[in-house]
């Protein structure tokens, strides 16, 4: 069985992923509350989050080479995150999904465990 990140294409895939998840959330009025919550150029935590999904769908664990060990609930503690605003980023990821042109099997494969991983953030109601 093929990982996600083979599925994405890699490094490439993964990366173009990131990137635009950051587009869709700069572009989508409904996801105006979680843009806030980043700074202006979104450069730095693309690149953060790439490093992170590499690793976290079966390529290379490139953030935790750089970074060590992530807790991201920790990391994500200082934002108000509830349902709305976890529904925001997920809407903004299979936006993101749709728009590197993903396969129905990596949006299929991705759903539920990118739902847990979102859910992880949530700290508010």
């Amino acid at each position: 069985m093929s990982t996600p990140y083979e599925l994405l294409g890699g490094e490439a895939g993964v990366r173009a992923l990131a990137n635009e998840l950051y587009q869709v959330m700069s572009q989508r009025p409904e996801a105006s509350t979680i843009r806030s919550m980043h700074a202006k150029d979104t450069a730095d935590v693309a690149e953060k989050l790439f490093m992170f999904l590499s690793g976290w769908m079966g390529g290379p664990d490139l953030y935790f080479q750089k970074y060590g060990t992530v807790c991201l609930s920790s990391q994500h503690a200082k934002f108000a995150i509830g349902r709305d605003e976890r529904d925001q980023w997920l809407g903004c990821m299979d936006q993101a999904l749709v728009n590197i042109n993903a396969s129905d099997e990596i949006i299929d494969m991705l759903k539920e465990p990118v739902f847990r991983l979102a859910e992880m953030m949530r700290n508010a109601e």
